[in-house]
C-alpha cells in the first residue's frame, strides 16, 4: 500500500496534522482546566466547539468537495488552518481564554473540505480489494497519536506554555500544506458548472436514500454518535472521580487506549480481505458496549485499563468497517456527498451528546452516563442486522437531478 504514491504521501502529511492538532487539543483542555477549576461544563463546551462545526458544515464541505479540485482543496485548508492558530496566537493576549475556541473552530470547519478530498483521491487512486487496508493503515496512524499525542500535548504545554502550543500547532500544519503540494496535480473532472449547488445536495442526498447500506449507515451513525458524544468530555472525570488521581492522570488513559487501538488496526489489516465491513462494524460496537459500561462503573486502575483496553481494540473496527461500506458502496463522484449526508448523522448526536454529557453527570452519576453510553452502542449494532450475511449492493442507482 505504500508503494502507492498518494496512500503515502497523504499518510505523511496526516502525521504532521496529528501532531499538530493533539499539541493543540491537549493544550487548550490543560489550560481551560486550570482556569475554570475542572468546572465539566467548561470542559464539555471544548469539545462541543470541536465537534459542532463537523456537524454544521460537512454537508456543505462533502458537496463543495465533489465540485473542487482534492489536491488544492487539502493544501489550502491545511494552510488557513495555521493561519487561524496564529491569528489566535495574537489574539490570545487580550486575556480571554475563549480566543482558543477559535483555531479550534475553524480547524474543524475545514477539516470538512480536506477529509472528504482526502477519501476521493483514494478512491480514484487505490484498487478496490485494498480499500479495507488503507483505512486500517490509516486507523493505525490515529492510533499511534493516541498514544504519543496526549504525552507530546501535555510536554509542549507543562514545558513552554499555552502561546508555543499554539506556534507548534501552526507550524506543523504548514509543513502538511507542503507535503500535499507534492502530489501529482490535480486532473480536471467535468466539475458540476452546469449545476447548482442545490442541485448537487439533492443529488447526494437521493443518492444515500437509493442505498440500502447507506440508509443503514445512518441508523448505526445516529446511535454510535450519541454514545460517543455523552462520555467523550467525561474521560477527564474517570480519572479524578473514579480512580481518584491527578487530571494528567488522563494521558495514561488515553495512551492505554491508543495503544490498543493500534494493536486493533493492525489486527483489522491481516484479515481486512477475509471480513466484511459490516461484520466489522458491529463487532466493533458490540465491545464498546462492554467497554463503556466498564469504564463507568470501574474504581481500580488496572481494571479501568483494562477497559479501555477493549475500547480501544473495539474503535478501528468501528472506523475502518464505516470508512470501507462508505468507499465501496459510494461513486465517486459522489464520495464527498454522501459524506456530507452521512456525518451530521453521527456528529450532530455526537454534539447533542457533548452537550448535555456534562449536565447528565451533575443530575445521575458519572456510572449511568458511561452506563446509557454502553446501550445506545449496542442499539447501534442491532441496527446494522438488515447488512449482516449480505455482499456490497449490486450497485446504486445514480440520483437524478
Amino acid at each position: 500500500m505504500l508503494n502507492n504514491r498518494y496512500v503515502r504521501t497523504i499518510i505523511l502529511s496526516r502525521v504532521c496534522l496529528q501532531l499538530g492538532i493533539w499539541v493543540r487539543n491537549f493544550a487548550i483542555l490543560l489550560y481551560v482546566t486550570e482556569l475554570t477549576k475542572n468546572d465539566p461544563l467548561y470542559v464539555s463546551l471544548i469539545s462541543v466547539v470541536e465537534y459542532a462545526p463537523i456537524f454544521l458544515f460537512s454537508t456543505i464541505g462533502g458537496t463543495f468537495a465533489d465540485r473542487w479540485l482534492p489536491k488544492r482543496t487539502m493544501v489550502w485548508c491545511d494552510l488557513l488552518s495555521a493561519v487561524s492558530a496564529f491569528v489566535v496566537l495574537m489574539v490570545i493576549h487580550s486575556g480571554s481564554w475563549y480566543a482558543l475556541l477559535f483555531a479550534t473552530f475553524i480547524s474543524a470547519v475545514l477539516s470538512q473540505f480536506s477529509q472528504p478530498s482526502a477519501m476521493k483521491l483514494f478512491k480514484q487512486h487505490v484498487p478496490e480489494e485494498q480499500l479495507q487496508g488503507v483505512m486500517a493503515l490509516f486507523q493505525s496512524l490515529m492510533a499511534i497519536f493516541m498514544v504519543v499525542g496526549p504525552v507530546i500535548g501535555a510536554f509542549v504545554y507543562q514545558r513552554f506554555g499555552i502561546e508555543i502550543s499554539l506556534c507548534v500547532m501552526g507550524a506543523l500544519l504548514l509543513v502538511s500544506a507542503l507535503i500535499l503540494s507534492f502530489l501529482p496535480r490535480d486532473t480536471k473532472t467535468p466539475a458540476a458548472a452546469d449545476r447548482s449547488f442545490a442541485q448537487e445536495l439533492r443529488d447526494g442526498i437521493r443518492y444515500v436514500w437509493a442505498s440500502r447500506p447507506l440508509r443503514t449507515l445512518g441508523g448505526t451513525f445516529a446511535a454510535s454518535g450519541l454514545a460517543v458524544g455523552l462520555i467523550s468530555p467525561l474521560t477527564i472525570f474517570v480519572a479524578m472521580e473514579n480512580l481518584g488521581q491527578d487530571k494528567s492522570f488522563l494521558q495514561w488513559l488515553l495512551m492505554t487506549n491508543g495503544a490498543a487501538m493500534l494493536v486493533g488496526g493492525a489486527l483489522v489489516m491481516t484479515v481486512s480481505k477475509k471480513v466484511k465491513p459490516q461484520t466489522l462494524l458491529a463487532a466493533g460496537l458490540l465491545v464498546s458496549t462492554f467497554g463503556a459500561i466498564g469504564i463507568g462503573w470501574s474504581t481500580s486502575i488496572p481494571l479501568t485499563l483494562l477497559f479501555q483496553t477493549t475500547n480501544g481494540l473495539g474503535f478501528p473496527c468501528i472506523q475502518i468497517g464505516i470508512n470501507t461500506l462508505i468507499l465501496r458502496n459510494t461513486e465517486g463522484p459522489f464520495i464527498g456527498r454522501v459524506g456530507g449526508v452521512l456525518t451530521p448523522m453521527f456528529m450532530g448526536m455526537m454534539v447533542v451528546g457533548m452537550s448535555i454529557g456534562g449536565y447528565l453527570k451533575n443530575a445521575i452519576t458519572l456510572h449511568m452516563v458511561y452506563t446509557i453510553s454502553g446501550v445506545l452502542f449496542f442499539i447501534g449494532a442491532l441496527i446494522l442486522t438488515p447488512l449482516m450475511g449480505k455482499r456490497r449492493e449490486a450497485g446504486v442507482n445514480k440520483a437524478q437531478g
